[in-house]
C-alpha cells in the first residue's frame, strides 16, 4: 500500500457542508453569505432574468414567429428497420415500442422509404411515405394507414 492509494473508509466522510452550525464547521456565523445585503436574507435574491432594473435581454430581443400548440410530432423510422420482424407479423406502433425500434411514440410513427424490405409484413396504425408504402406492397406485405 502506498500513500496515494489511501482512501477514507466508506461512510466516514460526508460531502454536504452543514452551514450555520458554528465557527468550527467552517461555515458558521454568516453561513457563507457574507455580511448583510439582499442575498444574505432569507428569500433574498432577484428573479431569473433580472438585470438590476435595466431592460432585460429577453424583453430587448425581437419576438419572431409562431409556435403552433396543436402540431403533431411523428417519430420517423426507415423501412429497413422493419427487417427484424418475421414474415407475416402485424407491425403496430406498440410492437415497435416493445421491440425498441422506437424509443417513444409521440403522436404516431411515420415510416420512410430509405432502404429495402425483405419480409412480408402487415403494417398497421402508422403513416407512410408513398415510396415506403409502395415498397411494402411490392415485397408482398400490406399497408393499413392510420
Amino acid at each position: 500500500m502506498k500513500l496515494h492509494e489511501l482512501k477514507p473508509v466508506a461512510g466516514s466522510r460526508h460531502s454536504k457542508k452543514r452551514i450555520g452550525r458554528g465557527t468550527g464547521s467552517g461555515l458558521g456565523r454568516n453561513a457563507g453569505k457574507g455580511e448583510k445585503g439582499q442575498n444574505a436574507r432569507s428569500g433574498g435574491g432577484v428573479r431569473p432574468g433580472f438585470e438590476g432594473g435595466q431592460m432585460p435581454l429577453y424583453r430587448r430581443l425581437p419576438k419572431r414567429g409562431f409556435t403552433n400548440p396543436f402540431t403533431k410530432h411523428f417519430v420517423a423510422i426507415n423501412l429497413d428497420r422493419l427487417n427484424i420482424f418475421e414474415d407475416g407479423t402485424e407491425v403496430t406502433p406498440e410492437l415497435l415500442l416493445e421491440r425498441r425500434v422506437v424509443s417513444k411514440v409521440l403522436d404516431g410513427v411515420k415510416i420512410l422509404g430509405n432502404g429495402t424490405i425483405e419480409k412480408k409484413l402487415v403494417v398497421k396504425g402508422c403513416k407512410f411515405s408513398k415510396q415506403a408504402a409502395d415498397k411494402i406492397v411490392a415485397a408482398g406485405g400490406k399497408v393499413e394507414v392510420k
